[in-house]
């Protein structure tokens, strides 16, 4: 165990395989992150003292005026000897159930289209998890870790849920999808993320989810069904894919209670040639456009969380942007 020590705070521990950034959450403390995984550059520190060692020097995260400061990302560094960091602690960032690593195991799995399948897993010695946050996968023969969102909520039961597109190439989802059969064991590490459900908010929720960006969603939507403080919360599910054949999840919702009175779902299609047989009567149109038609101007009342592909995201970003909608009514991991 390395010593780690920021200035004005008490020094954590960290562990050689561990990096700066998951052993600060694990520790309590409010370190700055988003995605996790080397590309954003929301964990940028200072090493004012000792040395590390990166997962992924080439991190598009860090450029090369960073380098010369000797800024590190905290997400890619393990501590080779002990270290002193530069960084700006926030309470927004403390986490409400401290990350661990932890082992489970794969109780079923069923497909929900041709390329999305849900995975259920039985942890061992998991903490808890917030609706929205997500999961770190070591899977057996790939190469870094994966970032994947629990769809289910946390009712004690140690059961996480994953929904999981598969990526064409992908070595990662080739693992999951091919490779790993009910009894399988894996390596998790969470939970992490900073778009889990406000249960203190006095706003309707807007829920806006592209591709496999539904598990989060869905969490996000369970989770306020249950929230008491939250009974008399409207919640405008939008989900948009790229053709009828990739859509799924209504079934989900209409299974929860109060849809249809308060729990609306609008899917939309952005291929409409993929309709090949002309049956699709819903929304056609990228998903953030369908909502600024829905919303517009009053987009700004509401509780926003989303989660998709990356053009998704960003589009939805400058929509919010546009509209003025507040920071803090905007709930997001970055993944990449």
């Amino acid at each position: 165990m390395f010593q780690i020590r920021i200035d004005g705070s008490p020094a954590y521990e960290c562990a050689a395989d561990d990096t700066l950034l998951r052993a600060g959450l694990r520790s309590g403390l409010g370190l700055p992150y988003e995605c996790n995984s080397g590309s954003c550059g929301a964990c940028k520190v200072e090493l004012l003292a000792g040395r590390v060692e990166s997962n992924w020097p080439q991190a598009p995260g860090l450029t090369e005026r960073d380098r010369a400061k000797k800024r590190i990302l905290a997400c890619q560094s393990r501590p080779v000897a002990d270290c002193v960091l530069n960084v700006r602690l926030r309470d927004d960032y403390r986490p409400h159930h401290r990350p661990r690593r932890f082992h489970a195991t794969l109780i079923s799995s069923r497909d929900l289209t041709y390329d999305m399948r849900e995975f259920a897993f039985r942890t061992e010695g998991a903490p808890g998890f917030l609706p929205g946050q997500y999961a770190l996968f070591t899977l057996p023969g790939v190469a870094g870790l994966r970032a994947y969102s629990m769809s289910n909520v946390d009712d004690g039961s140690g059961i996480w849920e994953f929904q999981v597109r598969r990526v064409p190439g992908g070595a990662g989802t080739a693992v999951l999808f091919d490779r790993l059969a009910a009894g399988s064991r894996v390596e998790l590490d969470g939970p992490y993320g900073l778009a889990y459900l406000r249960t203190d908010s006095p706003r309707d929720l807007l829920c806006i989810g592209g591709g496999s960006g539904l598990s989060a969603v869905l969490s996000v939507v369970r989770g306020a069904v249950r929230e008491p403080a939250l009974t008399q919360r409207q919640i405008h599910f939008f989900y948009g894919v790229r053709g009828p054949r990739d859509l799924c999840g209504e079934d989900l919702l209409a299974a929860l209670p109060g849809y249809g009175a308060r729990i609306h779902f609008t899917p939309a299609i952005s291929m409409p040639e993929l309709d090949t047989d002309g049956s699709w009567r819903g929304k056609i149109g990228f998903v953030h456009d369908v909502v600024h038609e829905a919303f517009g101007d009053r987009l700004s009342e509401f509780e926003i969380y989303f989660a998709g592909p990356p053009a998704m995201a960003r589009a939805v970003q400058a929509m919010l942007a546009e509209k003025r909608v507040p920071q803090r009514q905007i709930h997001f991991d970055s993944f990449y």
